[in-house]
């Protein structure tokens, strides 16, 4: 549990929040005394995380939400403002990753518009219903999760395309909300064990080498960083992206080790 009640009477959404990154979220905000309204696409799923805080004694809410319906999203965001007494921080969390086909020419356009609709276009609509009441808050804040998928190739055209898109939201919404007194910030999480990863057996271990720290992420590792980014100890950032990735983009480990092994005979 965190140290820390440095959300004590903020009002908190979180999107795509049923499990994963989103529920360690939701979790981290609670715990440092935020109420929380934890919004995903299946509504009992939501509940299932909001009724497992509340067991703990953490203020949770919840309520289902499509991201890629705007009045869902305009429900979600009055629901919020109305349950939790203000609305401080949104989290836009939900994404959608569509398998790449193997041959780029064969990417069908419907994969294309499904992940840009929910991971890129999902954010807009929910930061832009939420904006007003962020900027009523006098102390408004938004963090979106984008990947390193979105800073360098490492597959999935369309979800990685809708991540960039996401660091440029981030800039632009930046550079408008700050004059209404909202800080708007991204997370760029590298691998991090989530549920999807659990239908790929082996693939964690695989990937554990290729991070410098020698671990994968955790899902409250993210949430870390979000808490931080929404709090006022990140009251002098905006528009930035943090990335959180164990050093992943920032070391070449594939050089180091090729360099470490040549023979210099």
């Amino acid at each position: 549990m965190a140290d820390t009640r440095r959300f004590e009477g903020y009002g908190v959404l979180v999107t795509g929040a049923a499990q994963g990154i989103g529920a360690a979220t939701v979790r981290r905000f609670a715990e440092e005394g935020a109420h929380v309204l934890v919004t995903d696409i299946d509504p009992a799923a939501a509940e299932t995380t909001a009724a497992a805080l509340r067991e703990q004694g953490m203020a949770a809410g919840a309520f289902g939400c499509d991201v890629a319906d705007r009045v869902s999203v305009e429900a979600a965001v009055a629901h919020a403002v109305d349950t939790l007494g203000s609305l401080d921080v949104l989290v836009n969390n939900a994404y959608h990753c569509s398998p790449d086909a193997p041959l780029f020419e064969d990417e069908p356009d419907d994969n294309w518009a499904r992940d840009l609709d929910i991971t890129l276009t999902g954010a807009y609509r929910c930061s832009r219903a939420a904006l007003p009441h962020l900027a009523a808050s006098g102390r408004g804040a938004v963090v979106s999760i984008g990947s390193v998928n979105g800073l360098r190739d490492f597959g999935n055209h369309a979800y990685s395309a809708a991540k960039a898109g996401l660091v440029s939201l981030t800039r632009t919404l930046a550079g408008h909300a700050a004059e209404r007194g909202v800080r708007v910030n991204l997370v760029a999480p590298g691998t991090v064990r989530t549920p999807p990863w659990e239908e790929r057996a082996g693939a964690l271990d695989a990937l554990r080498g290729l991070y410098p720290l020698g671990r994968v992420g955790e899902p409250e590792d993210i949430a870390a960083a979000v808490a931080f980014l929404a709090s006022r100890d990140a009251a002098w950032i905006t528009g930035t992206t943090l990335v959180v990735d164990g050093g992943l983009t920032a070391v070449d480990s594939g050089f180091r080790s090729a360099w470490r092994g040549r023979d210099d005979t």
